[in-house]
């Protein structure tokens, strides 16, 4: 029988995104990757847009995402331990996912020691210089009036609503994620500004769509998780060192 004592690392699945034939096959890629990390996990972290859009209404949650779903309360029952970061895309999140497996919903920033190692984690977006508008867009929609107001429309209009909106992300329009040099990516100096108070082994972030790993000194090392639309990247720790992985062969190698 497999130990269970590895830490799993994954963001930005967007199911749901571009067409219903696409989410459905990244879902199928989600759910072969959840059946091999599922004999040795001890925890996994979603960190960010596992969904494109996610809104839960007191008693309607969008439909969809069967397999994905399912393969979460499997892991939850067999005692991995699951974490669900809130992202720009799903960051109505409550407690669904709490009731129904457990799960710890993580709104901003996560800190865990875990074997000696020091982690930073957090979807990453509204961090960082610049990017002031989104910024003041992510105060109001996390705002309890705009959540309740939003609630108040009924589904199938708010859905819709909703879905328009994020077609105008990332994934949407891939010549808004351009590849910085690695001076100008935001969130490598918002790493290195939190190191200057404080020490962490990894800084692990979502959000910004490309797999990096860049070491910011001699200790501490920034990790970005890709996504799953073109690089399906996760980082795997295995109690003594954290390694980015492409879990299949990627469908381009940069954009």
């Amino acid at each position: 029988m497999s130990t269970r004592n590895k830490l799993y690392f994954a963001s930005d699945f967007h199911l749901g995104a571009n067409s219903y034939v696409s989410s459905r096959e990244r879902e199928d890629r989600l759910v072969r990757w959840m059946d091999m990390i599922k004999t040795d996990a001890a925890e996994v972290f979603l960190m960010g847009d596992v969904f494109d859009f996610w809104f839960e209404y007191k008693t309607v949650v969008p439909k969809g995402y069967i397999r994905f779903l399912g393969k979460l309360a499997e892991l939850a029952d067999a005692g991995i331990k699951i974490y669900l970061f809130k992202g720009n895309h799903d960051m109505w999140m409550f407690d669904y996912f709490t009731k129904e497996f457990g799960a710890v919903i993580i709104s901003n920033e996560l800190e865990i020691e875990r074997n000696g190692k020091k982690f930073y984690l957090h979807h990453g977006d509204g961090l960082g210089p610049g990017d002031n508008m989104y910024k003041v867009l992510k105060k109001v929609f996390r705002s309890n009036f705009c959540q309740w107001l939003f609630a108040r429309i009924h589904p199938n209009l708010g859905v819709g609503i909703a879905n328009r909106w994020s077609s105008h992300s990332r994934i949407a329009n891939k010549d808004k994620n351009e590849l910085r040099p690695e001076h100008q990516e935001w969130l490598v100096t918002y790493s290195r500004d939190l190191l200057k108070t404080k020490y962490y082994d990894y800084l692990i972030f979502g959000h910004r769509h490309k797999p990096f790993d860049i070491r910011l000194d001699e200790k501490s090392r920034y990790i970005n998780l890709g996504e799953w639309v073109t690089y399906f990247t996760y980082a795997e720790f295995d109690g003594t060192d954290l390694t980015l992985k492409y879990f299949e062969k990627p469908i381009v190698a940069s954009v």
